[in-house]
């Protein structure tokens, strides 16, 4: 089921439809977005306000791909530590089988 959300972003309202549960969330990403919004507007007041959503959309998007990487290096990171832990473990219980 939807229930309609009314966002306001850089001094506009927007009602839009949202899934049940999803409220909370999609209000703050309406808020990131206003902030983002608003730091572009502030630094060139004759933005148009396509252009104002564009540059914030790529903040948003640059900083994102800034997290998968780091994401995916913590992963990779996490998988090798794992794997040199069950080599590890079972070494172990291959020589107590030996003694």
């Amino acid at each position: 089921m939807s229930e309609a959300v009314s966002l306001h972003i850089l001094d506009r309202e927007y009602t839009v439809g949202c899934a049940d549960g999803e409220r909370d969330s999609l209000i703050s990403a309406a808020r990131l977005l206003d902030e983002k919004m608003r730091e572009v507007r502030n630094g060139n007041r004759m933005a148009s306000i396509d252009r104002i959503a564009i540059l914030a959309a790529l903040d948003i998007a640059h900083e994102f791909e800034q997290v998968s990487k780091a994401h995916a290096a913590r992963d990779q990171a996490l998988e090798t530590a794992i794997s040199r832990l069950t080599q590890r473990l079972d070494d172990v219980l291959a020589a107590s089988h030996l003694v």
